[in-house]
């Protein structure tokens, strides 16, 4: 899109407000942390010393909001960790501003490289430096710099304590994510009895398998309801989308299509009764209209052929996960062999962490091109705001600091976002601070109250954090006799520059989601076709078939495919044309690739038990399909025309041998379909592109 449209929606989006779920008494317990720190270094103490230890305290607090699965006194005391050692050496290095320049510049790379292992270690990387940067205005001494980076750490180790010592839910947001992908479960059973065809976002399921991996420690501690429903619910999906399928299920009307229905609203309110007793950790209550529908019929079963057996096979994993939920899982079969999914301890998070940076570690990756911008960007603006005369030239690099993401969106919107709420926060924070005049603790007080609005409204949205942050700045530096008027001038102009400075920089040195469509798009239909041989050779070789590939293939296709969506959303925002795939075309190849791995997940609710006999027909199909993937999927990246001779002759044959009675031939002809529809939305010339608008 144009720039101007691009700033638009940027600027819109960085602006809005959402309505979130507050967490009120999670709020109270970090917001106490801070107020105990300050109260002591208050009292026995220096305000300096106060406001060093208010750093610790606040960054802790704000981190273990964060969406980790770790625990939260982990994550406090990792936070109080680094910025202990970040505020260390931005002490040592503060006595030269040359010296000071290169530290930040190598630690802000750093920092930036920690995307690389996910967001909420970006965010961590990101406040030590903010902490670096306001150290350069406090003593020099070693011993200096040694107590107030004590004072840092102490902290987030009261945020840890308090964690300890006052569990508010323990394990909630694991048992969160669990009832999510049920409850998505049941919204989506409700949504195929008016649409067998319903698309289904696989990202609760991708959220629940991240919740369920578990370091040693808490597996030991899991609740019995968190352990087996996750796996159960995976199965789910393809039955429900088996038994409403018309093709390969129950018949478009009739009182097949009625019985269905009437299953699949059964399923829908099981699921939602098993998700509300994971939320809360109740009992499962289950209505007796559902449960009337769940049992066969007095007059015998309505439904025939492969829409039995899915009905069959929806019943009984439907009273799987009922019983899960209900009694307590082992967490191991015998030594040695857990069921939980395994997360590495923090000793043996650091060389997963260094191979995921050294992956990063290179020109094309936006990750590594982010690193390096906002270590340019850091630097500029820490010489630029030591040079004007407005004080606390460290607000300029920490803005952008805090501003800068990988991508164009976020960066754009948070920058907005940032100089608005952070011009609001200041103005209402210097205007009580004018109203009031109040003392150092007076000043904690309120900064106290700032603190724990940003906590509770974190979610609503960026504008409004950052307006919170600002009037906590105001107050915070009342504590050591900061004027509020020099503040207001200072904060705003310095902020505006920071922005300024982080959207130039994305302007100037951009990496564009937009020209990595077409490598997202290859690797989603090499995953699918991966997924699809596999479910091939279950039924070429029902004997030889392993349920853990099939897994791991299904696992694979959806990280495509969530890689597909999230470039595919980042690049409707950025400002330039498409790089060698339009909009519609785009559209047209993602049905068409959605529809392949629905298809194959239909074909797999019926994967033939090991002692059915093999059938030949497939093992053609998947030799043909084998063979043709390679060449496809390079000419997606290529910008070739695509083509499917051989999956379509081997279809062609395997009809013609067996007719239209069986999923397995009726699936595979739905697949070179879906293959023929993604050739044609990504044939080069007019043509392919006006087939594609017209299927749209």
């Amino acid at each position: 899109m144009p720039w101007l449209s691009a700033l638009k929606d940027t600027a819109r989006s960085g602006l809005t407000v959402e309505r979130a779920t507050l967490e009120p008494l999670v709020t109270l317990r970090a917001a106490t942390g801070i107020a105990l720190v300050m109260a002591l270094m208050l009292g026995f103490g220096t305000p300096a010393l106060a406001v060093s230890s208010a750093f610790g305290a606040f960054a802790a607090g704000l981190a273990t909001f964060q969406r980790s699965w770790r625990p939260r006194p982990v994550l406090a005391l990792g936070v109080a960790v680094g910025l202990a050692v970040s505020t260390f050496l931005g002490y040592l290095a503060a006595y030269s501003h040359v010296v000071f320049v290169l530290l930040l510049a190598v630690w802000t790379l750093l920092a930036g490289m920690a995307w690389a292992v996910g967001p909420v270690s970006g965010l961590v990387a990101t406040q030590t430096v903010a902490v670096m940067l306001v150290t350069v205005t406090l003593p020099t001494s070693v011993a200096g710099a040694a107590e107030h980076a004590a004072l840092i750490a102490f902290g987030g180790v009261v945020q840890a304590l308090l964690i300890v010592l006052f569990p508010i839910r323990p394990w909630g947001r694991q048992r969160d994510a669990l009832a999510d992908a049920l409850a998505a479960e049941a919204d989506y059973a409700r949504r195929l009895r008016h649409d067998p065809t319903a698309r289904f976002d696989p990202q609760p399921l991708m959220e629940a398998r991240s919740a369920a991996e578990l370091t040693p420690r808490q597996a030991r501690n899991r609740p019995r309801q968190l352990g087996g429903p996750r796996g159960l619910a995976e199965r789910l999906r393809p039955v429900l989308a088996a038994l409403a399928d018309p093709v390969v299920g129950a018949p478009a009307e009739g009182p097949e299509r009625d019985r269905a229905r009437d299953l699949l609203g059964a399923a829908a309110s099981v699921l939602d009764s098993v998700a509300r007793s994971i939320r809360w950790g109740r009992p499962v209550r289950l209505s007796p209209e559902a449960l009337a529908v769940l049992q066969v019929p007095e007059e015998g079963p309505v439904l025939s052929g492969a829409a039995r057996r899915s009905a069959y096979r929806l019943i009984a994993l439907l009273g799987d996960v009922v019983d899960q939920s209900d009694k307590p899982v082992r967490t191991a079969r015998r030594a040695g062999e857990h069921r939980h999914l395994l997360r590495p301890s923090v000793p043996r998070l650091v060389p997963v962490a260094l191979r995921a940076v050294r992956r990063e570690a290179r020109w094309s990756s936006p990750v590594g091109r982010h690193a390096v911008r906002v270590a340019v960007v850091a630097s500029v603006g820490y010489v630029l705001g030591a040079a004007l005369p407005l004080g606390h030239g460290y607000w300029a690099p920490m803005a952008s600091v805090m501003i800068m993401r990988p991508d164009f969106g976020q960066t754009y919107s948070r920058g907005v976002a940032r100089f608005v709420g952070t011009l609001i926060g200041v103005l209402l924070g210097a205007g009580l601070a004018a109203l009031l005049h109040p003392d150092p603790y007076i000043c904690a007080a309120l900064a106290v109250v700032c603190v724990g609005l940003l906590y509770l409204l974190m979610g609503t949205g960026y504008i409004v954090a950052s307006a919170c942050i600002g009037a906590y700045v105001v107050f915070l530096l009342g504590i050591v006799g900061e004027g509020w008027s020099q503040t207001v001038q200072a904060r705003v102009a310095l902020t505006l520059l920071g922005g300024l400075l982080a959207m130039a920089a994305y302007a100037v040195f951009p990496i564009w989601e937009t020209a990595r469509l077409r490598d997202r798009l290859a690797d989603w239909l090499d995953a699918n076709g991966a997924y699809c041989l596999a479910v091939l050779d279950a039924y070429a070789r029902p004997a030889d078939h392993r349920t853990r590939r099939l897994r791991d293939a299904l696992l694979d296709s959806r990280a495509a495919r969530a890689a597909w969506e999230e470039t595919a959303e980042r690049a409707l925002k950025e400002p330039v044309r498409h790089r060698g795939i339009s909009r519609t075309a785009e559209r047209a190849a993602d049905a068409a690739l959605a529809t392949m791995g629905r298809v194959t997940m239909l074909m797999e609710a019926h994967v033939p038990d090991r002692d059915a006999p093999p059938s030949p027909h497939a093992g053609t199909f998947a030799a043909a399909l084998r063979e043709a993937l390679p060449d496809a999927v390079a000419a997606v990246r290529e910008r070739r025309a695509l083509a499917w001779p051989g999956p379509r002759a081997a279809v062609d044959g395997w009809y013609a041998a067996e007719g239209d009675r069986g999923v397995a031939v009726r699936g595979a002809e739905l697949l070179v379909d879906a293959l023929d529809e993604l050739a044609e939305a990504l044939s080069p010339g007019p043509g392919g592109r006006n087939r594609a608008a017209r299927r749209t």
